[in-house]
């Protein structure tokens, strides 16, 4: 993607481009105030902040980089595997060197699983912390029933060993993303066609797709055994902590995202909000009011 295509997403940002943790970090950045960490989500970049990044610019320095792995952020030294804890110690250094050592992480999706790890491994870097359409990996997988098996089988596709998934999905990589994504926002035609693009554009990478295989892989691995360790030990976010969901998710689900969480924080705040699965992107109106009178209180 040329800077020139970013700047219709992020109209006054400045391109990222950080190398950090075994990162060579790209995405975008801008604003000025209290520093805000957005972190997007599978199968997307950073592209997916593009309706929410711009007005929080308004009051904070907006940070939006794709995970590492992801998008145009690519990783070194692969061995030992990309956990989340991997994953959030390099987000740390990221800061670091931007000049941030305590910043607002707020997560969707796969980013918000990194960003719990983050503020659970590095609670001194954490002012406050957003989940968006996620519950805890070890709630997630105790959870799993027919309805969500079903729904979200990319989960067990992309964590077989080997590079089963990689060589399957190198067949037809933009059939395979754009039937996720429609599933995901309901209906393909949803989503705009520039970020679509974006999308279609990373995905097509070889070392992209490694990297979310890898990321999955990791969830059902390192990052579900941290979880209960956490767990186990009592371990809790000791930053506040906004949840947000979807309510036409929700409805296949018996305990609410909000009830999860509090077993994890001790101050929890949260609503469900309308929309599917890609909140930033389908109801990025709700999501900014939460999440301006959220940070505002915070940081």
């Amino acid at each position: 993607m040329t800077h020139g295509d970013e700047q219709d997403f992020f109209p006054g940002f400045a391109s990222l481009d950080v190398e950090a943790g075994d990162v060579s970090f790209r995405g975008r950045i801008g604003g000025s105030g209290s520093p805000v960490l957005l972190l997007h989500g599978y199968p997307q970049t950073h592209v997916a902040w593009r309706l929410i990044a711009p007005t929080l610019a308004r009051s904070h320095t907006v940070i939006v980089p794709d995970l590492p792995g992801y998008g145009d952020s690519r990783t070194r030294n692969d061995q030992p595997r990309w956990t989340k804890r991997r994953v959030a110690s390099a987000l740390v250094e990221l800061m670091g060197r931007l000049g941030h050592e305590r910043f607002a992480v707020v997560g969707h999706d796969r980013g918000a699983r990194a960003g719990y790890r983050l503020a659970l491994d590095h609670p001194q870097c954490v002012a406050a912390y957003a989940s968006l359409t996620v519950i805890p990996t070890l709630d997630a997988f105790a959870s799993i029933d027919k309805t969500f098996a079903l729904n979200a089988w990319h989960w067990f596709f992309l964590a077989q060993p080997g590079d089963l998934p990689e060589r399957m999905l190198a067949a037809d990589p933009d059939a395979y993303l754009d039937t996720a994504l429609a599933k995901m926002a309901g209906g393909l035609e949803r989503i705009d066609l520039l970020a679509l693009d974006a999308y279609r554009t990373a995905f097509r990478s070889p070392h992209v797709r490694h990297a979310m295989c890898e990321d999955y892989r990791a969830a059902a691995c390192e990052d579900l055994e941290h979880d209960a360790s956490d767990a186990a030990a009592g371990r809790k976010l000791a930053c506040p902590v906004l949840v947000l969901w979807s309510e036409s998710e929700q409805k296949a689900r018996s305990i609410l995202p909000l009830d999860t969480w509090s077993r994890w924080a001790a101050n929890v705040t949260g609503k469900g909000l309308p929309g599917g699965h890609l909140l930033p992107e389908d109801a990025p109106g709700e999501v900014l009011t939460s999440l301006q009178d959220f940070l505002a209180g915070q940081v």
